[in-house]
């Protein structure tokens, strides 16, 4: 007989302690959705990851059996990153990371890489709409950026 997989735990960073765990993520997500992503700018970002990117947000990790297996990063409102192992994509880490966000940190944008389609429609299918468009991204780089904003406001918990 089939086990349940153990529930998922969400909790705020263990800062510097969770960063190379959260880098392994990181990896492993943008290796099986950002496939745009020029080698040299995915060596760039992974470089700056544990030193730039994470100390700037407030990180909330997903956790299944004491391992993370996703993380979330917001700062003032914004979702800025939402990252979920490869290994565990599709069973519910993203949506729960997300709702957790909304809630709790009352997350009401994100912006999303335009040729990521598939984190594009997670974000519309979960209660958010386009708001507008970039054609760089933040560091100037050609990734055309998607602007999406809760249309709710961030009253209700996305739906599954």
């Amino acid at each position: 007989m089939p086990t349940e997989p153990t529930p998922l735990i969400i909790r705020p960073a263990r800062g510097a302690e969770d960063y190379p765990r959260l880098v392994e993520i990181w990896r492993s997500a943008v290796r099986a959705t950002h496939d745009f992503l020029a080698d040299e700018d995915f060596a760039r970002i992974e470089g700056d990851l544990a030193s730039v990117y994470l100390p700037a947000v407030t990180l909330e990790v997903a956790e299944r059996d004491g391992r993370p297996v996703g993380f979330a990063g917001v700062a003032e409102g914004s979702l800025e990153m939402l990252f979920v192992a490869d290994e565990a994509r599709g069973s519910g880490v993203g949506t729960l990371l997300l709702q957790h966000v909304i809630e709790n940190l009352a997350v009401t944008r994100v912006d999303v890489n335009e040729q990521n389609t598939g984190a594009h429609g997670f974000y519309l299918s979960r209660g958010f709409t386009p708001t507008g468009r970039s054609e760089l991204d933040g560091d100037g780089r050609p990734y055309p950026i998607l602007h999406l904003a809760r249309s709710d406001r961030g009253d209700r918990a996305p739906t599954s």
